[in-house]
């Protein structure tokens, strides 16, 4: 509901605009009406209305001065004049100022309520904006730590020139205690719960880490904190001293790492920066920072990481990556479960010794999964009966957050990869004897029968067949063929009359002699004195 003051000299114009229009209907209460200006100006100056109904010619104070009045006093008002014809020009001066419309007498009812409709339609707008941008500023209040954080984050990643700097640090009411600046990356390693944790408990403890730590520096005068969207705390410290910032930075990080895992169920890391200054185009404090909290990936977690220690070591060299994929490859298709874990150990020991940045880790881990990847490929098992379907081993590497994860999960897949290929090869193996054997039965009887020959068969080495042939029969290739041999050569001597050296060329052997001499070692008999137990049941 408006408010509406009515001024006239005419008491019966008063009375009946007051009267004859339903004000409420329109959306406006009549607070009053006055006589002239002077009568008015006094009553605005208790109740201010929204719309003044003013005639142009009154005593002590005529409508256009009145008018002027109120474009000075309360601007907000709005003013709509009452005119004759010969006051017409007066009606186009009042346009000048803060007049929205105005009116020729004779005024029928329905002339003004047309107007006042138009006036209240603007009211209505006017009103609707102010609220609108109230509820702006509102927002933008409430909005506005959310907003100063990502400024500082924005500061902190991108490029800035000096001017919007100045304008950033002036709208978020942001001193600074000098133009060197250090930064503290902390990060929630593990949540230690006595229970399964759930998102909003994960949450919870998060936003009790930042609130810790605002707690912790709440009476410095020298640092500022935020959040980044990766859920991680910073707190940036300030000092015209350069030399006494990491000093400072590291005995701020011990009192928020001891107040935090003293008080809370978490393992946490923080990443101590370098000092750098707020002047350079990219400050370099927060790429420093995180890169120092990645070294936890090596290290090991719910520790203080300084990055100007970790580059007080010397460069390491980069490994030898020919060799140990090699070996890899070779343990993985020969080795034990055993020898392939003390292999992995090895290997992540040497890791560790170098204390390599996160990305070399990375590069070096996803090389050793190629590695087996070409393994399982070059004999011709698929990669997913090892890592599964869900994602590829690449991107499996990439959600630990430690070595000593890795490592266990690595050597969780180079066992299943061993005992796979060590399942296939027995499996093949098996299958390439027996047919080893329906070739040797197929030509026992070829004194050119040989070792090479069936290894060509089989498209086996000498050497590996020997192996397997031995440990799938109990007996090695000669043995086998021999005792074969044998066998066949007493069953023909007692069911057909072929002569020895007959026998001899039937059962493979080109010199009956030399056959003569295998039968007796084999039988313990000569074959004729073999062949007349036969005969005279002496067997």
């Amino acid at each position: 509901m408006y408010k509406l003051l009515i001024v006239d000299d005419e008491a019966l114009v008063r009375e009946a605009i007051q009267d004859q229009m339903d004000w409420e209907r329109l959306g406006f209460e009549c607070i009053s009406t006055c006589e002239n200006g002077l009568e008015a100006l006094t009553l605005i100056d208790r109740h201010t209305p929204d719309v003044v109904l003013t005639d142009i010619g009154m005593p002590f104070m005529n409508g256009i001065e009145l008018t002027r009045e109120l474009s000075i006093r309360y601007p907000q008002v709005r003013v709509i004049i009452f005119t004759g014809y010969d006051e017409f020009d007066f009606a186009q001066q009042a346009l000048k100022l803060q007049v929205v419309d105005f009116i020729l007498k004779p005024i029928t009812a329905a002339e003004l309520e047309t107007v006042i409709s138009k006036v209240r339609h603007k009211l209505d707008g006017e009103r609707g904006q102010i609220q609108d941008y109230e509820q702006l500023k509102r927002q933008l209040a409430e909005s506005l730590p959310l907003l100063k954080e990502r400024f500082l984050e924005r500061l902190a990643t991108s490029p800035m020139t000096g001017k919007q700097m100045k304008e950033g640090f002036s709208y978020f009411d942001i001193e600074w205690n000098g133009s060197f600046v250090i930064e503290l990356a902390i990060d929630v390693d593990e949540f230690v719960l006595g229970q399964p944790s759930t998102l909003s408990d994960e949450e919870l403890i998060r936003f009790a880490v930042y609130n810790i730590t605002q707690e912790v520096i709440a009476e410095r005068s020298d640092t500022l904190i935020f959040r980044d969207r990766e859920n991680r705390v910073l707190v940036l410290i300030s000092s015209v001293n350069a030399d006494e910032l990491n000093d400072l930075s590291s005995q701020v990080a011990d009192e928020i790492h001891s107040t935090i895992t003293n008080y809370l169920p978490v393992k946490l890391s923080i990443g101590i920066g370098h000092v750098c200054n707020l002047a350079d185009k990219v400050p370099r404090f927060h790429q420093s920072a995180l890169a120092a909290l990645d070294y936890r990936f090596v290290i090991g977690t719910n520790r203080i990481i300084c990055i100007s220690d970790i580059e007080q070591h010397k460069r390491p060299e980069l490994l030898s990556v020919l060799d140990w994929e090699s070996e890899l490859m070779t343990k993985l298709k020969t080795g034990t479960p055993k020898e392939m874990d003390e292999w992995i150990d090895q290997l992540f020991i040497t890791f560790r010794k170098h204390v390599f940045p996160l990305d070399i880790c990375q590069m070096y881990l996803q090389r050793i999964v190629l590695t087996i990847m070409h393994t399982l490929y070059a004999m011709g098992i698929d990669y997913i009966k090892v890592f599964g379907e869900n994602q590829t081993p690449i991107t499996q590497i990439t959600r630990f957050t430690v070595l000593n994860e890795v490592e266990l999960w690595m050597k969780d897949q180079c066992t299943k990869v061993v005992g796979i290929i060590k399942n296939m090869r027995e499996h093949q193996s098996v299958f390439q004897v027996t047919k080893a054997i329906e070739y040797i039965k197929q030509h026992y009887m070829d004194s050119k029968l040989s070792l090479k020959s069936v290894c060509h068969h089989v498209s086996m080495s000498s050497s590996y067949f020997s192996i397997i042939f031995k440990q799938t029969n109990g007996k090695t290739f000669i043995e086998f063929v021999t005792h074969l041999r044998m066998e066949k050569a007493k069953e023909l001597l007692n069911v057909s009359s072929l002569r020895s050296y007959e026998i001899a060329y039937a059962v493979g052997y080109s010199d009956p002699h030399y056959f003569s001499g295998v039968f007796k070692k084999h039988t313990g008999e000569t074959p004729t004195d073999y062949r007349q137990k036969m005969i005279t049941g002496n067997a």
